[in-house]
């Protein structure tokens, strides 16, 4: 999983990475030929007493060594630079494909999970290739050189090394090997702690209101607890490693010394040899090294990169339609065809062979008791999610087939929880029009019954607004949101029970505005409150996922049973009259 991430991630950085591989082979080649050179400074120089080749041989180091440097110093600046590209491509990628997923799948991962995965698993992703860029062609290289070269020095001391750096590999596999379960327990935690968090500060009015402050602490305390627990099990595993690697190089480095201090009397041996086959020894068990750290960070970035692909690679349900339409005759009118929507896995279906049609400069209500399918019924218009049976047309166009653009354009929903995003008033008025104009924007808050709280803000339009609006009450968020759509002029407006929150003298006068402002459009209000809805040119009664009454106020308090029980649960028999 790991690799094929990697693979499709790197490919657009071929070039980068080949200059990489050319200044990674260039430094650990510099970094080989230092052992051997200061192996001739000892014998040819400093043993013989010839100080010219003493500064000779050191000017050469010094320019190796500058070359190194230099080499080095550029390899980890482009590998950087690399990292952090594929850091950005796979976060874009991610939040672009969580776009495209549907209210379901969203679900399915959950809000706290896809934030996690796409900060700190692709952090995880990005380090292991920082590290494999600075570290993967020149531990071999230098493992691998370093050996060829201490054979140079002396072939006898060499077979340390077939006991020593298999020793080494063998016990870092064996904790390497135990990683990756520790690892992805640990990204579930975190997880879990992203969870709680969120839920308590977003929560927090709840939290407070039922004085469960305490209970909230200890909730948290104990999934952090958790993720404490996974962690140090991590943390014991790596810290295994550091001993073990230490206590296998000093024991590697003292039987050369002792062994070649032995070779060294008998003459067999040179001791400029010998210092660079000390060298090389540090230099062999320092890619070993290198290689351990790149492999302690594998198990966790081979974890993340599953978590990632799982949402890369995931099928959203509203797939864009292979040839869109990109025009309407009547993007006005409505037509809702024995539309189905079921969950996946669920027992029932939760909307069953509902029709509904609404034209331009009607209003068309849908009411029913909670739990009814009235706001999946007006989800299946912007496409929320898609119908399981029917069809959902405007236009005469199934939403399927048209354009996501022309969609969003001519449909405007106002949700059951408005949301506001963090900026100003005029940001998130302009969110569905960047080109609307300050009076663009007024004449949308006259309408929405929002002009008076708006102009009593310190700076107006230009009044800061909290993230979710958690500087506004409800009401103010309701008449924003209602605002927002008014802004972006579409041609259907959906009102999910966006009334819910203002008094009733407030709801009249925006009804009264919004029905001038929306004369030629087609408007479809979903609502609890029957005083919102019982002037509608058109109301549907929902039961249980099936219409069970279309008709005016009058004809269903006449004919409907399911109606009149609503009304009556609100009214009067004199006021519902």
């Amino acid at each position: 999983m790991l690799i094929r991430l990697l693979t499709a991630r790197l490919r657009p950085y071929r070039r980068t990475i080949a200059l990489v591989v050319v200044l990674q082979l260039i430094q650990s080649l510099a970094t080989l030929l230092l052992p051997t050179l200061n192996a001739g400074i000892v014998d040819s120089g400093v043993l013989r007493g010839d100080t010219g080749r003493v500064l000779s041989t050191g000017g050469r180091m010094l320019a190796v060594t500058l070359l190194q440097i230099l080499a080095a110093a550029a390899a980890v600046y482009f590998g950087a630079r690399v990292a952090m590209g594929v850091g950005r491509d796979l976060r874009a990628a991610v939040f672009r494909r969580v776009q495209d997923l549907s209210l379901r799948e969203m679900g399915h991962f959950g809000t706290a999970s896809l934030i996690t995965r796409t900060t700190h698993d692709v952090t995880q992703v990005q380090t292991l290739t920082v590290l494999a860029l600075t570290m993967l062609v020149p531990a071999p290289l230098m493992c691998l050189g370093g050996i060829a070269m201490a054979v140079g020095q002396d072939v006898p001391l060499t077979l340390l090394l077939l006991v020593f750096v298999p020793l080494l590999g063998g016990a870092v596999g064996l904790v390497v090997r135990r990683l990756p379960p520790v690892f992805r327990a640990m990204q579930e935690h975190v997880d879990r702690v992203n969870r709680v968090m969120r839920e308590q500060i977003t929560g927090i009015r709840v939290v407070r209101a039922f004085v469960r402050d305490r209970h909230e602490q200890d909730r948290f305390a104990g999934a952090n607890a958790e993720l404490l627990a996974v962690a140090l099990r991590a943390g014991r595993l790596q810290a295994l490693m550091f001993p073990t690697v230490l206590l296998i190089w000093e024991a590697a480095t003292v039987a050369v010394i002792w062994f070649g201090g032995l070779r060294l009397e008998s003459g067999a041996l040179h001791a400029g040899s010998l210092i660079a086959f000390l060298g090389y020894l540090t230099q062999i068990l320092m890619a070993v090294m290198m290689t351990m750290f790149l492999l302690m960070q594998v198990p966790r970035a081979e974890v993340s990169a599953g978590r990632i692909q799982e949402v890369l690679t995931t099928r959203p349900d509203l797939a864009p339609p292979r040839d869109p339409v990109r025009a309407l005759r009547g993007p006005g009118h409505l037509d809702i065809r024995s539309a189905d929507f079921s969950y996946p896995g669920a027992e029932e279906p939760v909307l069953r062979g509902v029709s509904l049609t609404a034209r331009p400069g009607s209003t068309t209500a849908v009411i029913g008791s909670t739990g009814s399918g009235k706001t999946t019924l007006l989800g299946l218009v912007p496409r929320l999610f898609d119908a399981t049976g029917g069809q959902v047309a405007i236009g005469g166009v199934d939403v399927r087939d048209l354009d996501p653009e022309l969609l969003s354009r001519t449909v405007g929903l106002v949700p059951q929880k408005p949301y506001l995003f963090s900026g100003t008033v005029a940001s998130n008025l302009r969110y569905g029009n960047p080109d609307a104009t300050d009076e663009e924007l007024w004449q949308a808050l006259d309408t929405a019954q929002a002009r008076d709280f708006v102009t009593a803000l310190a700076d107006g339009l230009d009044a800061p607004v909290a993230q979710g609006g958690a500087n506004l009450s409800g009401g103010q968020r309701q008449r924003l949101a209602i605002a927002r759509v008014l802004v972006a002029r579409p041609h259907v407006y959906l009102f999910d029970d966006s009334f819910s929150a203002l008094d009733y003298a407030t709801d009249a006068r925006l009804r009264a505005a919004l029905a001038a402002r929306t004369a030629d459009a087609t408007v479809v209000i979903v609502a609890q409150r029957v005083a919102t809805i019982r002037d509608a040119d058109r109301i549907v009664v929902l039961d249980q996922g099936r219409v069970t009454g279309t008709g005016t106020h009058d004809e269903l308090m006449r004919d409907n049973p399911t109606y009149r029980e609503i009304v009556l649960s609100q009214l009067t028999e004199e006021e519902a009259a």
